[in-house]
Order: C-alpha cells, then sequence, then structure tokens
C-alpha cells in the first residue's frame, strides 16, 4: 500500500512509487526510485508538491544506499540517480555521416508497430487540438505514453516509425507531422549521443512543437494556395500560442518551453517570432528546426507535392545561414544519405527503392523494380549493396513524380 507524503517529509531511504504534481515540474521521468540526499533536494527545489511512498521497499537511513547493492531496489536508485543528471550536449566532433546504427527489430515486425503508434498517436494529437479549440486546458502528461512508445519504437528500427509517419494525406497532416518530428527528434538525440532522459524529452517535444497551430483557424492550416499577408500572420503566431498553451498547462520544462516558441528561428538570426541570434538558440531547439522542415518539405500539403526523402536533405544542405551545420549533418547521419523510401538509380539502370540502412550510408539495403532503360516493372528483387561481392551502386537520386511513381511507398512498407 502506498502512503502520500508532503515532498517536506521526504527522507533519503524512502522508496519514492510515484511524483505527484504539475506536469514536467520535476526535472526527470522517472518517478519510482529508491530517493538518495540528492533526490530529495532535487525534488524540494522542483516545486513537487507530494509523493507516494512504498513503505515496503523503503530503506529508512540517513545516508543514500552503497552504490554496489545487488538488489532490485538498488538497480533502481542507480538508474533514477543517473536520470536526475542533466545530459551533456555531444562535441560537434563526435557526429559522423558515415555510420548506422543497427536495427534491434526485424524491420517487418517494427512496422506493424509503427502503423499501429502512428494511428494511436494521431488520434491522440487530434483530441489535443480539439481541447484547446474548445477552450480547455491541455492534459499534456497524457502525452507522456505516446512519447515513450515513440522513442521506444525508433530505439528498435529508426526507419520504420518515421517512414510511416511520412505517409500522410493532407487531412492527416497536422496530426501526423507532430508523431513524425517526435520520431525525429527521438532519433537525431540518439545520433547525437544523447542519453535516455535526453532522448525521451526530445521526443516529447517534437509531439508538442507545434500545438500553437490548434489556435489558427482550419481555413488557414489547409489553405490549398499562397497565404495573404494577414493569414501568414495569423500563422506565424502559432509558436507564441503554443508557448502559452503549454504554460497554462503546467508545463515548466525550460528546454521544451524554448523549442515550442522559436522552433522557426535560423542560425543567420532571420527567423521567427524574435529573430534569435546563433547564440541564443539551445540544442533542442536547432534539432526541432531541423526536424520540422524535413518532414514538412516530405510530406503531402495542401499547396505541394512532397520532395524526395534523399533531394530534401540535399537541397536543406544547400540553404545557408538556415540551419546548425553539426544538428544537420548528424540527421543526414541518422536517417541516412539515402533514407528509406528514396527512389535511387543503380549503376545497371535499375531504379530502386531504399528498404533499411547499412553501416555504410551510402550503400543500403534496396529494392529493384523497374528498367530505367526498357521503362518497364521487372521482378522485384532486394539487394544488399553493402554485401561482399555486390558490384551494384547508387549512382543518382531520381524523383518519382517524374517517374509517374504516386505509390512508391507500397514497395517498401507493404
Amino acid at each position: 500500500m502506498y502512503v502520500t507524503i508532503p515532498i517536506d517529509e521526504l527522507r533519503p531511504g524512502m522508496y519514492v512509487q510515484r511524483v505527484n504534481g504539475a506536469w514536467l515540474k520535476h526535472p526527470f521521468w522517472r518517478t519510482s526510485f529508491l530517493a538518495t540526499e540528492h533526490h530529495v533536494q532535487r525534488l524540494r527545489n522542483s516545486g513537487v508538491a507530494s509523493v507516494d511512498i512504498d513503505p515496503s521497499r523503503s530503506q529508512e537511513t540517513d545516508e543514500p544506499p552503497p552504490a554496489a547493492e545487488p538488489d532490485a531496489a538498488a538497480a533502481t536508485a542507480a538508474q533514477a540517480a543517473a536520470a536526475l543528471e542533466p545530459a551533456p550536449e555531444p562535441a560537434a566532433a563526435t557526429v559522423s555521416p558515415r555510420r548506422a546504427p543497427v536495427p534491434q527489430a526485424d524491420l517487418a515486425a517494427e512496422l506493424t508497430r509503427a502503423r499501429r503508434i502512428c494511428q494511436e498517436g494521431r488520434e491522440a494529437v487530434e483530441a489535443m487540438f480539439q481541447e484547446v479549440r474548445l477552450g480547455r486546458i491541455v492534459d499534456t502528461a497524457a502525452m507522456v505514453p505516446l512519447a515513450q512508445e515513440i522513442n521506444a519504437s525508433v530505439g528498435r528500427h529508426p526507419g520504420a516509425l518515421i517512414g510511416i509517419a511520412r505517409i500522410k494525406t493532407v487531412d492527416d497532416y497536422t496530426y501526423l507531422h507532430s508523431v513524425a518530428v517526435g520520431a525525429l527528434m527521438s532519433n537525431l538525440a540518439r545520433r547525437m549521443g544523447m542519453d535516455e532522459q535526453a532522448c525521451q524529452e526530445a521526443t516529447l517535444g517534437g509531439l508538442l512543437h507545434d500545438l500553437g497551430k490548434a489556435c489558427v483557424p482550419l481555413e488557414i492550416l489547409n489553405k490549398p494556395g499562397r497565404l495573404e499577408d494577414a493569414e501568414m500572420e495569423l500563422m506565424r503566431a502559432h509558436p507564441a500560442h503554443g508557448a502559452r498553451l503549454l504554460g497554462e498547462s503546467g508545463v515548466e520544462n525550460e528546454a521544451i518551453l524554448h523549442m515550442v516558441l522559436h522552433h522557426h528561428e535560423r542560425m543567420d538570426g532571420t527567423g521567427y517570432p524574435a529573430r534569435l541570434a546563433e547564440d541564443e538558440l539551445p540544442l533542442l531547439t536547432r534539432m526541432s528546426s531541423v526536424c520540422d522542415v524535413y518532414d514538412a518539405v516530405t510530406s503531402t500539403r495542401a499547396y505541394k507535392e512532397p520532395w524526395d526523402p534523399a533531394e530534401a536533405l540535399r537541397r536543406m544542405a544547400s540553404w545557408k545561414g538556415h540551419f546548425d551545420p553539426v544538428v544537420l549533418k548528424a540527421l543526414i547521419a541518422s536517417l541516412g544519405i539515402y533514407p528509406a523510401g528514396s527512389l535511387v538509380k543503380l549503376s545497371s539502370e535499375r531504379l530502386a527503392v531504399v528498404l533499411e540502412q547499412r553501416p555504410d550510408l551510402t550503400r543500403p539495403l534496396v529494392r529493384g523494380f523497374y528498367s530505367a532503360r526498357l521503362r518497364s516493372h521487372v521482378l522485384h528483387v532486394d539487394l544488399d549493396l553493402s554485401a561482399p561481392g555486390c558490384n551494384e551502386r547508387i549512382t543518382g537520386i531520381e524523383s518519382p513524380r517524374e517517374w509517374g511513381f504516386r505509390d512508391l511507398h507500397k514497395l517498401w512498407a507493404p
């Protein structure tokens, strides 16, 4: 049985089962741990009102438990201590575009989970937007389980959820865009060497970054043509609306609040809403800018066709002053030079769609399906371009639209 106590009564050695209080007031994700003096002090400073204690797992003492304690409670305490520490920002020199992480799950199995996560995520984000439109306070804590599922899926196989989330209709865009950016942020955070807590924070920030669009009239959000100046002004107010809504809901995480308010800033100071300079943009905000734009340009919008993923990365790399070059380089490394779903031409004059990354990002696993020379479909064949003895190589990026391929995703995510 758990006992609720005021935070002032918390002592080292008590087992905290749950942290009560406003969402995200405490500076960590795990809420079940054996408290040390360090934990007690951090919780008191955070403004948390009370905690639920499990007396059966508590070890009343004035000293923190030994670090080498082999039982489950001590292991939990060690994990909690690690979660409490702020994640260090990775050094730029550690980011390399030449290696890709090894997936921990089969692609087909993770695609099935990814479809479910996208469906549930779309519904959750739409419900959150609806609460705003009805004038209610948003329960942002309800998004935590979704953020955790997204982060876990990306950890198992990043290409699955990122690829599925990119496949959206015009009507789905506003909601699935948030899911997609959450997944991209999780993958980018891993690529930049962040710990699990920081990856969770990045994922949640991605999910919430466009909440302010719930305050933008639907006729402007879904307008198929160019926005008028007055309409653009309303659209550009969405970051401020988002930060306000999160503040009203109890969010006090400064990193997330900053990225929600400033994810449209640019490194050269020409972004909005505040035209912040480079040294005023923290890492999470820089990451959100890159992920937000990548998903936007590779998605079907009311006013434009999507760019091919590989082409999108090439174009983004040419925009001087827009992104942090180290973060963009890390995004490319996390997705691959030829992201899953990219249409490429092989040295054999076959067209192929990229299925999965390999450690050498120039040699992914691809599925050949079309003869560019004969202009006709051929028997599908999967080719691991990194396999010993494989003489095929990618010679260029192709445009699905120019070749008339409207449902290319059905080849790699059937």
